[in-house]
């Protein structure tokens, strides 16, 4: 197989916003589940000619000091914990395992949600490469109200390469999408494809007039149903990053980093230089979100 590198945005990055970045030319390596958890060390591909270097994503931390380029250097990008719930547990073991402000919240939002559309909650599950197409282009008019597209252009994706691959999961039974409407109208939608038994989190994004009401929390808790349900489904992956909805509805959770291996160039030492000293200013702006004046300002940079 060929090996390419890409040029790949070095964000710098304060929140959903990122003021600026630096291009550099990467082979990228992107840990999936079943590596996250096999405890085996990534193998890294030769580089091409002019490759800056590798991105190695969602590497456990124990692993860290195993993955190294024969020469350069390697920079910790970012630390988080990869997420994911064990779906052969069954769905009520797993709301059980909540805690009950997180049972009593769900449960509160849904009724709300469906005393909306007449007492009804109308969730609707699409997996057939058919069901697929239907859902794609339903799922496109919430995409284009949500701050995911809008704000960091991560909707679902509308290109045909997208809706063929969709399909193609669709017809072999590796694909899940769901949709929430309120009378008849879809405020929220969520699509997870199927990998050999782990159901990926892919794209998510409800109508922001309608965010108060948490449509994609009671979304996601009815898609469980649906997981618990589905003997083919194993493990849900909320894959890279984290956040309090992952931590809330996952029951295992791997501490992880991204890490950059670069060539040791002028070029990339400066980059690398630059981006320490950038994360280490918001590391002390984030310090300051509870100073009167400057605590407000500070979220308003974070949500962009």
């Amino acid at each position: 197989m060929t090996v390419v590198a890409q040029p790949w945005p070095l964000k710098f990055q304060i929140g959903a916003r990122t003021l600026f970045s630096i291009r550099r030319r990467l082979v990228r390596v992107p840990l999936e589940l079943r590596d996250v958890l096999s405890g085996v060390a990534p193998v890294l591909p030769p580089l091409p000619p002019g490759a800056d270097g590798w991105s190695v994503t969602s590497l456990p931390e124990p692993l860290l000091d195993r993955v190294r380029p024969d020469s350069g250097f390697a920079f910790v990008r970012q630390r988080y914990t990869r997420y994911h719930t064990d779906l052969t547990i069954g769905f009520d073991a797993w709301f059980a395992g909540l805690s009950g402000n997180a049972r009593s919240g769900l449960k509160r939002k849904a009724k709300k949600l469906a005393e909306a559309n007449e007492g009804t909650l109308d969730v609707r599950t699409y997996r057939t490469a058919q069901e697929l197409a239907e859902f794609h282009g339903i799922a496109r008019r919430v995409a284009e109200r949500t701050y995911q597209e809008k704000l960091l252009g991560a909707g679902i994706p509308q290109d045909i390469a997208f809706r063929a691959a969709m399909q193609g999961k669709g017809a072999r039974g590796e694909a899940f999408g769901w949709l929430l409407f309120v009378g008849g109208t879809p405020i929220a939608y969520l699509y997870c494809p199927m990998t050999a038994g782990d159901v990926r989190y892919d794209y998510v994004g409800h109508d922001p007039a309608w965010s108060e009401w948490s449509p994609g929390s009671v979304l996601h808790m009815e898609a469980f149903r649906t997981l618990f349900a589905e003997g083919a489904a194993l493990r849900f992956d909320f894959t890279e990053g984290e956040g309090q909805h992952k931590r809330q509805f996952a029951t295992v959770g791997t501490p992880c980093a991204d890490l950059l291996l670069l060539r040791g160039t002028p070029g990339n030492r400066a980059t690398v230089k630059a981006l320490r000293a950038f994360d280490a200013m918001v590391e002390r702006v984030k310090q300051a979100r509870d100073w009167p004046v400057v605590g407000p300002l500070v979220a308003r940079v974070r949500r962009g």
